[in-house]
């Protein structure tokens, strides 16, 4: 059973960083792809940032220039770099993990960009 384990959400003034960290029980390189959603209250849940088995990175228009996604091999780890965040950015973080079938999550971390 594959687990993902969320760390690293928080408040944060607007414009402050935050970084989020995804750790995989098993080799990450087993997935086509892994990445971030988030879920803001009364939204759908929206696709963040991705970075395939190839090391492409995709982003949300929204985070563009704001957001970078890297991962750590050894560590079995994907992180999300938040800059300058917004108020809009506020939501339920969630870290998944896929492979042709099946599509892995993490329970999720709560970022909350507030003054």
């Amino acid at each position: 059973q594959v687990q993902l384990v969320e760390s690293g959400g928080g408040l944060v003034q607007p414009g402050g960083s935050l970084r989020l960290s995804c750790a995989a029980s098993t080799n990450i390189f087993m997935f086509n792809d892994m990445g971030w959603y988030r879920q803001a209250p009364g939204n759908q849940r929206e696709l963040v940032a991705s970075i395939n088995v190839g090391g492409r990175t995709d982003f949300a228009d929204s985070v563009k220039d704001r957001f970078t996604i890297s991962r750590d091999g050894p560590k079995n780890t994907v992180a999300l770099q938040m800059n300058t965040l917004k108020p809009e950015d506020t939501a339920i973080y969630y870290c998944y993990a896929r492979t042709l079938r099946i599509h892995y999550w993490g329970q999720g971390t709560q970022v909350t960009v507030s003054s």
